[in-house]
Parts: structure tokens; C-alpha cells; sequence
């Protein structure tokens, strides 16, 4: 597969070292031909130097031949722009933008374009290595206002359906660990004492998801 990167920073780089190392053949764009020092000496792939909007670069880089474009730029507007004129104009099929403001993130996926909001996800990992023993987020899905985390099993829940944690548009248990192995619930498992349970929610029920798993089953 032929994967066209715009930007060479530490995350463009390393993107490209990765892609490389999986056997796909890279391209990557950045204005400035000094940030191409950032890539490992070995790297095969090609380098262009320009915008990555330019349709011309873009072309230099083999966009035409692309299955996957990624646009990790140190700007918002350059990397939504890049995104756009792969996406609708040479269909590029995956398109991935990375969004500083993850406001803006809702607004560029109805376009069809995929981002990543750097700030939020940061922020998650962050946090999760800084309290460990508090709610981990353990995934961060698009622009963040929707998160999987981990939460032990409250007694409360111990004897009950793994699927009963699930909540219609608010919550839903994607896979319960027992002894560090994980498992995709069915109707036939229970919570046992020592569970992880790991829960798709949105960001603004983390906080009170332990309180909220207590009072599952429990009558109103």
C-alpha cells in the first residue's frame, strides 16, 4: 500500500518509520527540507518538500497511487485543507487528520474525514499514567467525547449479566477481564468478584460510572 504523509515532525516521522517497517511504501511532505533530519537514515520512502494542499507536491508524492493519506501538520487549517483535496478530489480512501481543537473534529467527520484530536488524546494518556488507581481511559475514540475505560466490578454487580452495565445512547460494557483474560460478553456471562469491566461511555459519565455500575440491577 502506498501511504502519503503530510508533516515531518516527531509524529509524521515516526508514522513513516512505522509504515516502512510494515512494508508499505511512504511518501512524506513537509515545507521545510530540515525536517526531513527527523527520519531514520535508513528510510527508503520519498521526500517532498511543499505543502501537502499543493496539488502539484501532493502529486510529486503519488497521491494518485494512494490508498491513505495522513495529515499530522503542526496546523489545524492545513491539515483539514490536505485532508479535503485528497479526499474529495483524487478519492483518496483513508483520511486521517490530526485536529488541535477537538471542537472542530465533529465538524470535519461529516465531511467524511477522519481526525484524531491530539490535545484531548494527550490529556487521557497523560492522566491514566499520572493516576493509575483512579478511572482509566484506555481509549479515546475520534474526537474524544466518547472513551472506553476500565472500572473493577463493584459487589453490587457480582451475580449479574455483564450485559445489564449497558445503557441505550449513554454506555455499553465491550469486553469484561477475569484473571487478566479478556472476554467479549454474551447473555450467559456473570460478574464475578476481581472483574475489570470495560465500558464504552460518553466523557461526561466517566466521573460517576462507579456509582452508576452500583446501581445496576438495583431496584429504583
Amino acid at each position: 500500500m502506498h501511504v502519503v504523509i503530510a508533516g515531518c515532525g516527531r509524529v509524521g516521522s515516526e508514522l513513516a518509520t512505522n509504515l516502512e517497517r510494515l512494508g508499505h511504501s511512504v511518501a512524506i511532505i513537509d515545507k521545510v527540507p530540515k525536517a526531513f533530519e527527523r527520519l531514520k537514515p535508513d528510510f527508503s520512502g520519498k521526500k517532498v518538500v511543499g505543502f501537502a494542499f499543493d496539488r502539484e507536491v501532493l502529486e510529486e508524492a503519488g497521491i494518485k497511487d494512494a490508498q491513505a493519506f495522513a495529515s499530522v501538520t503542526s496546523g489545524d487549517n492545513s491539515n483539514i485543507l490536505s485532508a479535503r483535496v485528497t479526499k474529495e478530489h483524487y478519492r483518496v480512501p483513508q483520511v486521517v487528520a490530526r485536529i488541535y481543537d477537538p471542537r472542530r473534529a465533529q465538524i470535519y467527520q461529516r465531511l467524511g474525514i477522519q481526525t484524531v484530536a491530539t490535545v484531548r488524546w494527550t490529556t487521557d494518556q497523560i492522566l491514566r499514567s499520572l493516576f493509575p488507581d483512579e478511572i482509566p481511559v484506555e481509549y479515546t475514540v475520534d474526537n474524544g467525547e466518547v472513551v472506553i475505560t476500565a472500572v473493577p466490578a463493584p459487589s453490587e454487580l457480582i451475580g449479574q449479566s455483564a450485559l445489564s452495565v449497558d445503557m441505550g445512547g449513554r454506555r455499553k460494557v465491550v469486553a469484561v477481564s477475569r484473571f487478566g483474560v479478556p472476554r467479549v460478553p454474551d447473555a450467559k456471562l456473570t460478574v464475578q468478584e476481581g472483574d475489570i469491566i470495560h465500558v464504552s461511555v460518553v466523557r461526561g459519565d466517566v466521573a460517576d460510572l462507579p456509582e452508576q455500575l452500583k446501581k445496576v440491577g438495583q431496584p429504583e
